[in-house]
């Protein structure tokens, strides 16, 4: 007997209006534009755009975005109900979400008595009436509603007979879905699981969708539970932006629906993408990509182990739960302390350098790697000073420039700062000195030593210090403190990173320039 195909998910995204009320998170008009069209190409199936009326953003947002073309996704403007003694064709927030031009309204409304007596201060009759005669007003416009239905979880656990009333008030009204909000991210996931059930029993999995928060960690887990319960719609965030501890991330969402529930959904054929769209949302957001993200983190498919990076080379899956191109990302190598030779061959063989493992130089590499690493160096975020090392080691590393001294002074002349430095190099067998000045030491440093080589190496003048990074290693040593500083430098074709340790903070600035140099010079 043939089973009946499994129905077709329905991606709800609300990065743009739940995903915004996230601290630190703000998107300009122009930025939701783009992401509203990222969304689209990807393959959601709403995006929900935000409030229309509640605040300048919004109102241009939904101005600007009724021209947009897109190709799959539908539009969704936010609000909620009538309000209490109110008809639903005078109600102005009902009139405002129809001016928005948005072909989908999501609209939230009351489901826990609570609420609805101690908040509404209105009758549970009346809240239903307000539920059915908003969706049907707004259905009656020709929009697609779908109802948001708040606390759904916890008006359920206090009265699930009133609870359910709200979604048959919605339904007799015309909405298309009835998504259950976990809004307080407390319910657990076998509650959570017997309560969708028990919605889809009475409404249809078709009609029942899932939105959930992560306060309590589980937001993937309980959308993911309601998709096994029968839901057929869920809602979440890209990279789980949201209130305070946000919404269920989409980009652990997706992944485990396609891949490992065997789900599908009108983006699963973009899921090669969902890294790159992570990243993208980061960008947007200025915010610095989250490594441990499963799935679409820089960490997801790292092994720095050498027994996992030796079996990972032989057999991927055997450390690896999945390929990590299917979500656009890609299998590292870390190297530390843990490596092996194995280790130690596969991170060359990433950074396009051939190693065999079998050479006798490999021995000392391995001791000096260990050793270095003991005394506070860290390769994991210096790819650059890595693949110096292992040059360095078998006698590969040319050599562009000898130090003689450098020297750094701070001054300050009144309420400005300036630090100033020299420094003297032997380029070519001549001797070449150069001073600089700077906000602060790091800078000066910078500025001095690519002023030293940019005549006879050019191709310095594209480079650029972009972070720089300082750990204390021994904090309980004082002053005198062990510090390990790490710098990205970048030429805007690639970024790498480059360490250097000392007890003092402007020689360890100084290794790890040093070697950045060194690392683009040898570059070409």
């Amino acid at each position: 007997m043939k089973l009946p195909a499994k129905p077709v998910i329905r991606i709800y995204d609300t990065t743009l209006r739940d995903g915004t009320q996230g601290e630190g998170i703000s998107f300009s008009v122009a930025d939701k534009l783009r992401i509203a069209e990222k969304l689209d190409q990807f393959g959601v199936d709403y995006i929900e755009g935000g409030f229309p009326g509640s605040n300048p953003r919004d109102i241009a947002f939904f101005a600007e975005a009724r021209q947009l073309r897109l190709k799959h996704a539908r539009l969704a403007a936010f609000g909620s109900t009538r309000r209490a003694g109110v008809k639903a064709a005078e109600d102005a927030q009902l009139r405002t979400l129809l001016e928005s031009g948005m072909p989908v309204l999501t609209i939230v409304g009351k489901t826990w008595l609570l609420h609805v007596i101690e908040i509404l201060r209105t009758t549970a009759e009346e809240n239903l009436a307000m539920i059915e005669d908003s969706v049907r007003h707004l259905v009656g416009q020709g929009r697609e509603v779908v109802y948001d239905a708040e606390h759904f979880f916890d008006g359920y656990k206090d009265n699930s007979d009133f609870a359910l009333q709200t979604l048959a008030a919605a339904l007799r009204g015309g909405a298309s879905n009835l998504s259950l909000c976990d809004t307080n991210g407390g319910t657990q996931v076998e509650e959570f699981k017997v309560i969708v059930g028990r919605a889809v029993q009475e409404f249809g999995g078709d009609k029942v969708g899932v939105h959930c928060h992560n306060d309590s960690g589980l937001g993937v887990a309980l959308s993911l539970a309601g998709i096994e319960a029968g839901a057929t719609l869920v809602q979440g965030t890209v990279n789980g932006y949201g209130e305070r501890v946000g919404n269920a991330n989409m980009t652990t969402v997706l992944p485990n629906l396609f891949l490992k529930m065997g789900r599908t959904a009108h983006c699963a054929p973009h899921l090669g993408q969902l890294r790159d769209l992570s990243l993208f949302f980061d960008e947007l957001a200025n915010l610095r990509p989250d490594p441990k993200a499963p799935f679409v983190g820089q960490s997801a498919f790292a092994h720095k182990g050498g027994l996992h990076a030796n079996a990972a080379q032989k057999v991927a899956r055997s450390y690896e739960h999945i390929d990590p191109a299917l979500v656009g990302n890609h299998t590292r190598v870390l190297v530390s302390d843990m490596a092996g030779r194995s280790s130690l061959a596969l991170k060359a063989k990433e950074m396009g350098l051939v190693l065999d493992e079998k050479l006798p130089e490999m021995k000392g590499l391995i001791e000096e790697l260990k050793e270095r690493e003991f005394r506070g160096y860290e390769y994991e975020a210096a790819d650059a000073s890595f693949k110096l090392l292992v040059a360095r080691s078998l006698g590969q590393q040319k050599s562009f420039f000898e130090v003689e001294s450098y020297r750094v002074i701070i001054e300050r002349h009144g309420t400005e700062l300036w630090a100033e430095a020299t420094v003297k190099l032997k380029v070519n067998g001549e001797l070449v000195h150069t001073v600089a000045e700077e906000s602060g030491p790091v800078g000066a440093l910078d500025q001095a030593l690519r002023r030293a080589l940019e005549k006879t190496y050019p191709q310095l003048r594209v480079m650029t210090l972009r972070d720089f990074k300082v750990r204390i290693l021994d904090s309980s040593s004082g002053a005198g403190a062990r510090t390990r500083v790490l710098i990205e430098s970048g030429d805007g074709k690639s970024i790498w990173g480059t360490v250097g340790v000392s007890d003092n903070i402007i020689d360890a600035s100084w290794e790890a320039l040093r070697e950045s140099v060194e690392y683009k010079l040898m570059q070409g």
